[in-house]
């Protein structure tokens, strides 16, 4: 195999890993429950 293959194919395992790892660190966060609430909306500073 040529350099340019080996590095693609890092680079994949590398995406494949970052978005699992990611996937699973939503999944605990949601797991730990609580509401999820959007964040306020303050028009004050309109005024």
């Amino acid at each position: 195999m040529q350099r340019s293959q080996w590095i693609s194919i890092l680079t994949g395992v590398v995406t494949v890993i970052l978005g699992l790892g990611y996937l699973i660190l939503v999944q605990i966060l949601d797991w730990r429950g609580g509401e999820m609430l959007p964040a306020p909306i303050d028009l004050s500073f309109l005024f």
